[in-house]
């Protein structure tokens, strides 16, 4: 049976950016909660990729773009050539990124374009290949005055770059740095996180992809590195980028109001979150929560209810874009046996304390930290704070718990069914998107 709700985007309840769930100190017993549209997770909503302009034949579409950027590489009287062209250089996976602070003397991070002038010149005495098939086209969008394509390419065969970028106040940052850093609440943060993980993703597939699967011909990029061809003529396989489908479920006890979360041994200390795995062939998105439920935990699920999904480019290299697809599932069974070559640790835990491990995270910190950490690198400074340090509440004390910040689609699936049934959250809006689909037996 298919139950379709209200359509509209995630929301999470809160009172301050990254302070989810927060009580009252003057109402240490009372949930108030205010709201907050998010217009796309972490990773999503990037705001340079436009299907219009992909599928146009204009001079902004990725072929027109190619052979503009041929021409403007080969050029060397530095005259403008239309549309103009701006390039994001990425290390091992890691993007260019600068630091400043904004009105409000608070810290804030920035993808680190450089023009194409720019980019010729520094890596024309670089190991770096200078070629057209190089540069990835991420997308296109206007400086409100020119045109302008958005390139990415990989400068990890040059280490000398990290001192010439490091001269420009700029540096190569880890991704997962740049997520945490980022301020979850501000929208042009967030498309700037969605570009740069749009670019690691399909750089990372680039370097796995170098020959075909079928004959082991060399692969060759094509549509800009949009996609790869074989270049063997007896085969002339296309190539598209991988995405590695993760579901990704908050496994819910309607009977004792209670959710499972479970912990793996690569955790921080007192962090717990969802369950989660890989899809397998053959299987549907249902099954494989059921199977992973029942495989790490011993739980049977039944009824399984669509939340969200969320693009996930911060996995390993061999996997460069994990495409995270969140449930809510309702058990059928209570007891647990926790796989323990899978899971460290899975208990119940009741609202109330999964609501206190909300209330008590101290993402803004987390988040001010990271982004004082980032300020640090492109300072050249090496040595700087660790962001990593364990959450606080409010009295110093050490939370008992926590789970994944606001940039993770797991604390999106906690957060929204810890606002259900919450006094005082009136608003329609804290209702998901959903499609639910009871087991059939």
């Amino acid at each position: 049976m298919l139950m379709f709700l209200a359509s509209s985007v995630p929301f999470i309840c809160k009172k301050t950016p990254f302070q989810t769930l927060i009580f009252p100190k003057t109402k240490s017993l009372f949930f108030s909660v205010m709201s907050i549209a998010v217009e796309s997770h972490a990773f999503a909503g990037n705001p340079i990729r436009s299907r219009k302009t992909l599928n146009s034949d204009g001079p902004i579409s990725p072929s027109s773009a190619l052979e503009t950027l041929k021409t403007q590489l080969l050029d060397s009287s530095h005259q403008p050539i239309s549309p103009n062209s701006k390039v994001l250089p990425l290390r091992k996976g890691r993007p260019l990124a600068s630091s400043s602070n904004n009105e409000n003397r608070t810290r804030i991070w920035h993808l680190g374009w450089v023009s194409l002038d720019e980019c010729k010149g520094l890596l024309a005495k670089s190991e770096v290949n200078l070629g057209a098939e190089a540069f990835v086209y991420l997308g296109s969008g206007s400086d409100g005055v020119d045109d302008v394509v958005y390139w990415a390419i990989d400068v990890s065969d040059d280490d000398r770059l990290v001192g010439e970028f490091g001269a420009r106040n700029c540096s190569f940052v880890e991704l997962r740095t740049l997520m945490v850093a980022t301020d979850w609440a501000d929208a042009t943060a967030m498309g700037e996180l969605a570009i740069a993980g749009h670019a690691r993703a399909l750089l990372e597939w680039h370097s796995v992809s170098c020959f075909c699967g079928h004959c082991g011909g060399k692969a060759v990029p094509m549509e800009a590195g949009r996609r790869k061809q074989c270049s063997n003529e007896s085969c002339r396989k296309r190539i598209y980028p991988r995405v590695d489908p993760v579901v990704i479920m908050l496994v819910i006890d309607r009977e004792n109001d209670r959710a499972l979360l479970s912990r793996q041994s690569r955790f921080v200390p007192r962090m717990w979150s969802c369950l989660a795995g890989f899809i397998e062939p053959g299987e549907s998105l249902e099954e494989a929560v059921r199977r992973e439920t029942y495989e790490e935990t011993g739980i049977e699920v039944g009824e399984v209810v669509y939340h969200s999904s969320q693009p996930w480019p911060v996995g390993p290299s061999s996997m460069p874009c994990q495409l995270m697809v969140g449930f809510h599932a309702y058990a059928k069974s209570l007891e647990i046996k926790v796989d323990k070559k899978e899971l460290e640790d899975a208990q119940w835990h009741s609202r109330e304390d999964v609501k206190k491990a909300l209330m008590f995270a101290e993402y803004e910190k987390a988040q001010k930290t990271a982004a004082a950490k980032v300020e640090q690198m492109c300072k050249g400074v090496k040595k700087g704070q660790n962001f990593s340090a364990d959450f606080n509440v409010e009295s110093g004390e050490l939370a008992s718990m926590f789970i994944p910040g606001p940039f993770a689609i797991a604390h999106h699936l906690i957060a929204s069914w810890v606002c259900q049934d919450a006094p005082n959250t009136t608003d329609s809006r804290l209702k998901q998107p959903a499609v639910s689909l009871s087991n059939s037996d």
